[in-house]
């Protein structure tokens, strides 16, 4: 059945502006997306293949174009589609970390670190550099490592701390592997970085790690 004889409040695009997007599971959010299925299939069934043959929504927005184009139903037009919904997305978030504003909401700068180093294949560690009121000077990858480990260089991150005259420091890394739990070297680190910084009297405020589900802060956990 077409999904225009579906009852309204079934119909994706229907649901969404009556109840909201978060009202939606993945399949009817991919399948808006789509816009239309294929022979024999309505866009909702095709939303759902394609998250089984993907394993998961997150998977399916990672795919690289020829991983994504393989799949039926997809093409260059739905992929070159797809990313420029991600980078919209990724800029959307950036706005909330712009230069000048000061950090008040966790979740936003979570998310925010979360979108831009969770989907990496190799560990990327990076910095937000803030002023004495916590206000964003700079956000930096500053160092890019194999997919198991970054080589992370205390008198650099000083270095570039100095460079920003930030007052204080957000530290932020990825685990490719999608688990988020501290590794033992992930406190070792911190530790050595928040000696070497409080040297020249810069705060560290808190380590995230990345992985999949939400970022774990090592500040939550009482590890700073």
């Amino acid at each position: 059945m077409p999904i225009s004889n579906w009852p309204i409040d079934e119909r994706p695009r229907e649901k969404l502006l009556l109840r909201g997007a978060s009202a939606l599971s993945d399949a009817e959010l991919l399948a808006i997306f789509l816009r239309t299925g294929i022979a024999g299939k309505t866009a909702v069934d095709l939303a759902r293949d394609l998250l089984h043959e993907h394993r998961g929504l997150r998977n399916l927005l990672a795919a690289s174009q020829q991983q994504f184009c393989k799949s039926k139903g997809l093409g260059q037009a739905k992929f070159a589609q797809l990313q420029a919904v991600l980078e919209m997305s990724k800029r959307h978030l950036q706005e909330s970390m712009q230069r000048g504003d000061a950090l008040t909401k966790p979740d936003d700068t979570k998310r925010f670190l979360s979108a831009r180093l969770r989907d990496y294949p190799h560990e990327v560690f990076a910095i937000l550099f803030l002023d004495n009121q916590h206000r964003v000077i700079e956000f930096e990858e500053l160092f890019h490592g194999t997919i198991d480990s970054a080589a992370v260089h205390p008198r650099e991150v000083v270095r570039r701390a100095l460079h920003h005259n930030a007052a204080a420091l957000i530290l932020a890394h990825n685990h490719p592997s999608g688990i988020n739990e501290p590794s033992q070297s992930d406190q070792q680190i911190t530790q050595r970085l928040k000696e070497a910084l409080a040297l020249v009297e810069i705060r560290l405020l808190d380590h995230f790690i990345i992985g999949d589900g939400e970022p774990t802060s090592l500040a939550e956990r009482g590890m700073l």
